[in-house]
């Protein structure tokens, strides 16, 4: 099961979550607040390219 980041609407407090992929977009409790206010934010990941010098779109370089 992948972990998704999540920011509490209420409290403004991020959190990580184990949710399933089927389950990923339900609206998750704030463990901070206890409010159910929440939105799934978008991470970005870095990768390793084979050739030396490339260029990652998610690196800013």
């Amino acid at each position: 099961m992948p972990i998704y980041e999540y920011r509490c609407k209420a409290c403004g407090r991020t959190f990580d979550k184990l949710s399933s992929i089927s389950e990923k977009d339900q609206m998750k409790t704030c463990p901070y607040c206890g409010k159910e206010d929440s939105v799934k934010l978008v991470s970005g990941f870095l990768s390793k390219s084979a050739s030396k010098g490339a260029c990652n779109a998610s690196s800013g370089g």
